[in-house]
């Protein structure tokens, strides 16, 4: 049985990779930032084939201890930066676990000759800091794709600005080592929705959906959502599984960085379709999926099967 190490295996996205490989057959190892908070992970014990897994410890801050979780694994993949709007120290918080640890991940791979594919979890922040807002070349209507040129600004959230910034690391990476002995593909997810493996009350995606479902602002940024009536690009969690699984399993597909996304709706009809209620207007198709149906054989769940029958609370 092959061996897959994730990184980030027990959060929102990370559960339903843990999930499928699982699965497929495989030996799991997941990492947990504090092994004595047994409800971030407990969930994953339920799972089919959860014989085959094991959880471990692990900061990706820390080198030599991120050396010693992969060292028997031939795939590996990285999701383990923290997806947060709130904050109080961002250099800590954000830039300091998403850089720092993906520069000690792709050191640790690199010395590692048993690896043979991995793959990073990136985000739509890797190719637009401003997301759910367009880039600044483009018009809220206009689509974007893996040919359309990156963008970022300073005036972005600091979450996307550190996975700019990570992505970013991963290409330099990439491009300064030609002769890799393993294959780097990345995925990049627009906004990830959908019902959770866990019973947890801390994923970022799930407080989102809340907030949707119910109208609630707790900021300025999220007014400005409302006001505006945002499209949000959608993906299904589930899709998102299935396409990492793919991508590590999937020869040929070095230094690719796939876009992952159904429709995009706006923020109004988000929340009617989150309380199961119809649409006052059709999809639109902003972040293309070509790449990921074409490479990846990916077939997109409609928003509308994402979100209704979606079990987040609503506040009376």
């Amino acid at each position: 049985m092959k061996t897959v190490g994730i990184i980030g295996g027990s959060g929102f996205i990370g559960s339903f990779v843990t999930q499928k490989f699982l699965d497929e057959g495989y030996t799991v190892k997941v990492s947990v930032t504090d092994i004595g908070n047994t409800n971030k992970y407990q969930h994953l014990f339920q799972l089919k084939n959860s014989d085959y897994l094991t959880i471990s410890q692990l900061l990706v801050e820390n080198l030599e201890a991120l050396k010693i979780f992969i060292e028997d694994c031939e795939l590996v993949i990285h999701g383990g930066t923290p997806f947060q709007l709130n904050f109080e120290d961002a250099q800590k918080e954000l830039f300091d676990p998403t850089i720092q640890g993906t520069e000690n991940f792709l050191e640790a791979v690199s010395e590692n000759p048993n690896i043979k594919k991995v793959v990073l979890i990136a985000s739509v922040a890797g190719w637009n800091t401003n997301f759910p807002l367009p880039a600044a070349n483009k018009t809220a209507t206009e689509t974007f794709d893996e040919t359309d040129e990156r963008f970022t600004s300073n005036e972005s959230h600091p979450y996307a600005q550190a996975k700019f910034i990570a992505n970013q690391t991963v290409l330099d990476f990439i491009a300064e080592n030609p002769e890799l002995f393993f294959e780097i593909t990345s995925v990049s997810p627009v906004m990830v929705m959908g019902k959770s493996l866990s019973e947890r009350e801390d994923s970022t995606s799930t407080g989102v959906q809340f907030l949707i479902k119910n109208n609630i602002a707790p900021d300025d940024f999220f007014q400005s959502l409302y006001d505006a009536d945002v499209a949000f690009a959608i993906v299904d969690v589930r899709d998102v599984a299935e396409a990492i699984f793919k991508a590590a399993t999937t020869n040929g597909l070095h230094g690719k960085d796939y876009l992952l996304s159904s429709e995009s709706y706006a923020v109004s009809d988000v929340s009617l379709l989150l309380n199961n209620k119809a649409p006052k207007h059709p999809a639109a198709i902003i972040y293309k999926n070509s790449l990921a149906r074409t490479d990846l054989g990916m077939q997109f769940r409609p928003v509308a099967e994402t979100l209704q029958g979606n079990q987040i609370p609503f506040v009376k």
